[in-house]
């Protein structure tokens, strides 16, 4: 209300209304002048700003003269109509409700329209879309600004609206040109729109300044209730005094006092009317307020309570009695603080009763109360007997303070370091991320310029740019070089933004800054593991294969010759699996340390993979020296080394490719290198071997052959032969050895030695032994079943089945699906395969030997084998080499370690078993020696399972005869 509805004069209620209700139509007027001013100065500087890009898009020499005349008008109007507000603003209140105000702001608006509707029509070009489209967008976006804030009186709004919206919308119209109709249409869509939303914002705002003035005449008339039931209150007191006056004159004065007291009656009714009306309208004050009353008889435990509703979700029948129906609606967490406070109340302890807690609403929900009292009434005790008080519902407000308490705990938490400073770059404050980033404590930097911390020169450097930046866009992002307390230098990632208030102006500038030390050595450190192998810190294959190309680069421009040399560690997988991860990498390092200092003039040194490493030479000389510094590295590598405690002597294969030589390109280089490599451990590791053509097709042919081998062991071509062994102690056939034969489709049938090397190197021989063994094992049964004899057919294992693991489990499988008793099948492992893993092995044939399956170690004597080993052994047959046997003569070296050989296993409780006997002199000579078995060319070369079934038949035709 204005300062008039403030300072009614003291009259009756219905003048008052009458009074107010004239006002209100006078105050609402003042107020929407008002508010027009407020909310004109944002909508005039965005029109100028406007026009200022419009002119700036509209800019040519020909029509600069119109162009200049419209911006000058203007940038005129603006000015004037910020002066306009600017004096508006400063006048007094009283000066503010003056008419002259409203005419100037409708007069300013109507020339604000009329001058952008000069600007649409005379200025836009008629045939460039680009340049209509952001005219119109630009005009229409100050429009959009003007007329929303105008809206709050239609007059403003269409006075404004009307000049600006509908000659532009007539002259598109009927302009001739299709796009510019087609602009006219959209706005004078646009001016409909805006009519629309400027009769919306209108209501709300009519219905706001009502509900206001509504409000505020309430509390004027309460004001005026309450002044004149006090001046009733003292003629009462008046009166009462008359009365007394007047019974002592009652005997003289009787009728006159009658009619006296009678008439004051009638004005007591009058005061008593008024004030049940000042009732109601403070009942409807309390009501607005939210304010809950209540009025607690302590004696009675009654509870009278408005507002329960609102507060609790509860209706008034519901809440009789304080302890009974509010109390046990209490939190109890909040119930010893609540009884505290009013049991110190109601000792005098306090001048009154305040508290906050949380009460259960009837929908479940928890809601925080503010609840206010005082004792009204005490007995002669001093006990108090009557409360009153009131409570509201403030859990909107303990939602913001939990925000902002939620707020500071992140502030302060946060990892990030914070910073907020004021419009002059004054800090405000700081959290605890950044006094940990930069050194600096709160105390230190609290009220001091930004402008000071900074400690690099670079970054002060950049102190203005920023600020002017923040101007212009009002945030802004980067990396500096910033210093700590100590003067240590570190890279920041820093964010800048503005906060502004109400009014657009800065209130603050908030800052966030991130230590990027950690993610330099991070990026720094993986830069270093993309390029370089964290083991042995040698190139890795990515740096390998781009120092190559630069290589071959060079190599083609000057003319010189590239080399590539692959080299392979022999064994390292039985190594690594034998001794361990952890050793095996301490080789790996020592082993890359020797490469380095044995080829110093290696322009690369990578490692490929595990055991694999590659050496670059960007200029080698010739072949010769290329051959010896190959036979050096080799030499070198191949020297004892100790690791974990153990000696070690560790060969390599090495293969050599050259550029231009033998390959153009690099992936031809390097195939052609490890094609040489992998000849070389193909001959037996420890060497270095150069790649040629024979090479190449010899791989070619390998790589044919494997290929062949898989479709042939998928397709059945394998079959088993079986060599006889002779029983030297009586001349029977007893036991023959299984061997595998390939009978291919095109080659007819393959050599053994032709494909079993193959099938070792490349995994195939643990199939192939799976085959031999279940086919071995069925055909021996079927020689049973067949009445033959019982034949002990002896099967090769190879290290690649030992390794698998499984070797146990497979050869019960097969013996319990064939029916073959354990003792008739007896499996063979060369000597140099038992030292592949020896714990492995003997663990392996004891649970063989368990199972009552013969074990047999083949071509022994060729093998490292010691006495020792042999006894550790669980085995029942030893297989004397053939090499032994070919040249067997009675003075001869290979009679006396054969003789030997017999007579320590026979020592050992082992039976001795000669292969390779082809003549007639060996058998006697073995049989002299107490040979156990034979077997060879001179019993009968390997054969098929029918032809060694009919030697079965011969032998017991013979012994039956």
């Amino acid at each position: 209300m204005t300062a008039n509805a403030r300072t009614l004069p003291a009259q009756s209620s219905a003048d008052a209304d009458r009074d107010i209700r004239q006002l209100f139509a006078t105050d609402i007027a003042v107020e929407r002048t008002r508010l027009l001013y407020q909310g004109s100065r944002i909508p005039t500087l965005f029109m100028l700003l406007s026009g200022l890009a419009c002119a700036y898009l509209l800019w040519s020499p020909q029509g600069g003269l119109l162009l200049s005349g419209w911006l000058v008008g203007l940038v005129l109007l603006a000015v004037l109509r910020l002066i306009q507000v600017a004096a508006f603003n400063a006048a007094l209140p009283s000066l503010q409700a003056k008419p002259h105000w409203r005419r100037m702001f409708l007069l300013g608006a109507a020339a604000s329209g009329v001058t952008l509707a000069i600007g649409a029509i005379g200025l836009v070009p008629p045939d460039a879309f680009l340049q209509q489209a952001l005219m119109f967008g630009l005009i229409a976006a100050a429009i959009l600004s003007a007329s929303i804030a105008y809206a709050v009186s239609l007059s403003a709004f269409l006075t404004f609206a009307l000049p600006c919206l509908l000659p532009s919308v007539v002259y598109l119209l009927l302009s001739s040109h299709p796009l510019q109709q087609g602009w006219g249409l959209l706005g004078l869509i646009l001016f409909g729109a805006l009519l629309v939303v400027a009769w919306q914002v209108n209501r709300l705002v009519q219905r706001s300044l009502l509900q206001r003035f509504h409000n505020q005449a309430l509390i004027s008339r309460l004001e005026y209730a309450k002044a004149q039931a006090e001046g009733l209150n003292g003629e009462l007191a008046r009166e009462v005094e008359q009365r007394r006056r007047a019974e002592r004159e009652l005997r003289q004065a009787h009728g006159e006092l009658e009619m006296r007291v009678a008439q004051r009656t009638l004005e007591l009714d009058e005061a008593s009317h008024a004030l049940s009306k000042s009732e109601e309208r403070l009942a409807l004050a309390l009501e607005a307020s939210e304010l809950g009353l209540w009025d607690w008889n302590l004696v009675t435990d009654e509870v009278h309570h408005s507002q329960l509703k609102e507060l609790f979700g509860l209706e008034s029948d519901e809440v009789k009695a304080m302890l009974r129906d509010l109390k046990p609606r209490l939190h109890p967490e909040d119930l010893p603080l609540l009884r505290r406070t009013l049991v110190e109340h109601m000792k005098g302890l306090s001048d009154g009763y305040q508290i906050e807690y949380r009460v259960c609403h009837a929908n479940g929900q928890w809601v925080w109360i503010e609840d206010r009292g005082r004792a009204v009434e005490r007995d002669a005790r001093g006990q108090v007997t009557r409360m009153l008080g009131t409570r509201r519902d403030i859990s909107t407000w303990k939602g913001r303070e939990e925000e902002q308490r939620l707020a500071a705990t992140v502030f302060e938490a946060a990892s990030e370091g914070i910073i907020i400073l004021d419009p002059d770059y004054l800090v405000l404050a700081v959290n605890q991320a950044y006094s940990q980033v930069t050194g600096y404590s709160k105390d230190e930097v609290l009220g001091r310029s930004v402008a000071s911390l900074i400690g690099s020169r670079a970054a002060r450097r950049q102190y203005e740019v920023i600020r002017q930046e923040l101007e212009l866009s009002g945030t802004w992002q980067g990396e500096l070089i910033e210093t700590r307390k100590n003067g240590e230098l570190y890279p920041q990632w820093l964010q800048l933004n503005v906060v502004r208030d109400s009014r657009g102006r800065v209130s603050h500038i908030v800052g966030f800054f991130a230590d990027l030390s950690s993610r330099r050595d991070a990026e720094e450190r993986l830069r270093y593991l993309s390029h370089y192998d964290e083991l042995t810190g040698l190139a890795n294959r990515t740096l390998f294969k781009a120092r190559l190309h630069e290589a071959s680069q060079r190599a083609r421009q000057s003319g010189r010759s590239l080399a590539l040399l692959h080299i392979d560690l022999d064994r390292f997988k039985m190594l690594n699996d034998s001794l361990g991860h952890e050793v095996a990498d301490q080789l790996l390092r020592q082993l890359s340390r020797r490469l380095t200092q044995a080829v110093p003039e290696a322009d690369t040194l990578a490692r490929l993979s595990g055991d694999e490493f590659a050496v670059l030479l960007d200029s080698y000389g010739s072949l010769s020296s290329l051959a010896r510094m190959a036979s050096r590295l080799l030499s070198k590598l191949r020297m004892p080394i100790t690791v974990g405690g153990q000696e070690l002597v560790v060969s390599a294969s090495l293969g050599i490719s050259l550029l231009p030589d033998n390959a153009r390109e690099i992936s031809a280089l390097i195939s052609q290198a490890n094609m040489a490599m992998q000849h070389a451990k193909h001959l037996g590791g420890n060497t270095f071997q150069f790649f040629t053509d024979n090479l190449q097709a010899c791989t070619l042919e390998r790589l044919q052959l494997e290929n062949q081998l898989r479709k042939g062991i998928e397709l059945g071509q394998l079959e088993v032969f079986y060599q006889p062994k002779l029983c030297l102690a009586d001349d029977s056939l007893n036991a023959a050895e299984a061997l595998v034969r390939w009978r291919h489709p095109e080659l007819g049938l393959v050599p053994p030695g032709d494909f079993i090397g193959l099938a070792e190197e490349t995994g195939l021989i643990a199939p192939i032994g799976e085959f031999v063994l279940r086919q071995a094992c069925r055909q021996a049964r079927e020689w049973q079943r067949q009445g033959l004899a019982d034949i002990r057919v002896s099967v090769n294992l190879s290290v690649h089945q030992l390794r698998q693991g499984n070797l146990t489990s497979l050869v019960r499988q097969v013996l319990d699906e064939t029916g073959l008793a354990p003792r008739f099948l007896e499996l063979e492992l060369t000597e140099s395969q038992l030292l592949d893993n020896v714990e492995n092995v003997i663990a392996t044939f004891q649970q063989l030997r368990d199972m009552g399956v013969k074990l047999a170690i083949d071509d022994f004597g060729t093998g490292y084998s010691s006495l020792s080993y042999l006894k550790r052994f669980p085995v029942d047959y030893v297989k004397i080499d053939q090499t032994f046997i070919r040249d067997l003569s009675a003075n001869g070296e290979d009679a006396a370690i054969t003789r030997a050989i017999i007579a320590m296993a026979h020592s050992l409780e082992l039976k001795v078993v000669a292969e390779g006997v082809e003549t007639q002199a060996q058998m006697d000579f073995l049989k002299a020696q107490h040979c156990d078995e034979i077997q060879g060319f001179l019993i009968s070369p390997p054969v098929e399972a029918e032809a060694f079934a009919q030697l079965l038949r011969d032998q017991a035709t013979a012994l039956w005869w």
